[in-house]
């Protein structure tokens, strides 16, 4: 019997992003568009911002709770940090050898390429060069949490969250209505993101929309060598090194991106990880990962485990590099790595994190930092793609981290892929 075709939320995205490509390229140069067309897409990033507080507060209270140990949690985060600290290190190293290999910046003429305004991204970038790993433990404690949640203080949430849940376990049968309250909190979230997620074909549609109408097909051109060595080293990326550990793991890791397919297209058409958080949670629980596990380490990983945006930085920063004919040692390269290791922990919630972390660090190997003005008007298409590696590379450390504390349901996963099949 022939399967009958269902028009399912991948399709939806899939079919807003042609027809946002469509419209932008038509009406290009047209304000019109961004007019009528950004307000929708704000709506829609607007909707999601909206909600992912509370769900990773409930969730993750809801989790730490149910553990109720403070060596078992700190174990736990101990090996997540590890974890995190090996795979963004494996980005950066591969990034660099990817640009020092192929050299998309080796002959370009910058005269056939236009300057984008980065002015919003460089105070920001001030303050990140001060910016060192005391100053990410100390702005992780909250002085006002609701301060915190309003700015979207993602580290100071965790820990106010891990606080409390703990709190709740201690207290024992006095904690149980307040348990209760968080439980009914997370399901009614999880239900208003389904119903927002119906919205997402719409605001995809309009935020590609924007952007193509704004800088056109034709700007891609004099930049493509770097737009195809960024893309094919972030599959690379995904597929050999994230498949690697997955496959380390007993995981097939196209089994897990068709599993987050809706996800995946969402978060390159948005170039937002933070659009597909509330989900990317309830599938990898879904999966077979722990509650608690999913809970601590997908919010925690998009302030310490951006494997996308380390590798994007460290090919860019040597473009610029090569762009400009300087030739960095192997010294300035190790540098390099180095500093971009410390200046992307912790500032996830910044809007353009990795401009903002390559405004601050290209300075210390005397890399011109205003170079990124060139490559600012494909940003937004680079930044769809690093969103992707970021997302695989969340929802595979719940995986990782699942099975190193021996807690992941096999029998959970075969069921819930079986279901997709």
């Amino acid at each position: 019997m022939k399967k009958k075709f269902k028009f399912t939320l991948a399709y939806q995205i899939l079919v807003g992003l042609i027809l946002g490509i469509f419209v932008g390229a038509i009406f290009f140069g047209n304000p019109a568009v961004e007019t009528y067309l950004q307000p929708i897409g704000t709506i829609f990033i607007n909707m999601i911002k909206m909600i992912v507080v509370p769900i990773i507060i409930s969730t993750l209270i809801l989790g730490v709770a149910g553990t109720g140990s403070i060596k078992q949690l700190g174990k736990l985060g101990g090996k997540t940090l590890i974890y995190f600290e090996i795979v963004t290190t494996i980005a950066i190293v591969v990034g660099l050898l990817a640009a020092n290999i192929f050299h998309p910046g080796a002959g370009l003429d910058m005269s056939t390429l236009s300057k984008g305004d980065i002015d919003q991204y460089v105070q920001t970038s001030e303050e990140v060069q001060h910016h060192g790993f005391a100053d990410v433990i100390v702005n992780a404690v909250p002085s006002n949490i609701v301060k915190a949640m309003s700015e979207g203080n993602m580290l100071a949430i965790i820990f106010f969250s891990v606080l409390f849940g703990l709190g709740i376990a201690a207290i024992g049968e006095k904690g149980k209505p307040v348990l209760a309250f968080f439980q009914g909190t997370a399901d009614a979230m999880f239900w208003v993101t389904n119903l927002i997620m119906k919205f997402a074909p719409f605001g995809v549609f309009a935020l590609i929309g924007v952007t193509v109408s704004k800088f056109g097909l034709e700007s891609l051109l004099p930049l493509g060598k770097l737009m195809i060595l960024v893309y094919a080293t972030m599959i690379f990326f995904i597929i050999f090194v994230l498949g690697g550990i997955a496959k380390l793991v007993g995981i097939n890791i196209f089994h897990l991106m068709k599993v987050l397919k809706d996800e995946l297209l969402l978060a390159y058409s948005t170039s937002s990880s933070e659009t597909v958080l509330p989900k990317v949670m309830e599938k990898m629980e879904k999966f077979g990962a722990p509650k608690d596990i999913v809970s601590f380490v997908v919010p925690t990983g998009y302030s310490f485990n951006l494997d996308g945006s380390t590798l994007y930085q460290a090919i860019a920063a040597i473009f610029i590099a090569q762009m400009y004919h300087i030739d960095l040692s192997i010294t300035q390269q190790i540098t390099l790595v180095l500093v971009l290791m410390l200046t992307s922990k912790g500032i996830a919630g910044v809007p353009g994190v990795s401009f903002v972390v390559l405004l601050a660090t290209l300075g210390t190997v005397g890399i011109p930092p205003e170079g990124l003005a060139f490559i600012a008007g494909i940003d937004r298409l680079l930044d769809m793609a690093r969103t992707v590696v970021n997302v695989v590379g969340n929802s595979l450390a719940t995986i990782v981290m699942s099975k190193w504390e021996g807690r992941f349901d096999t029998v959970k996963k075969e069921e819930y892929y079986s279901s997709l099949k």
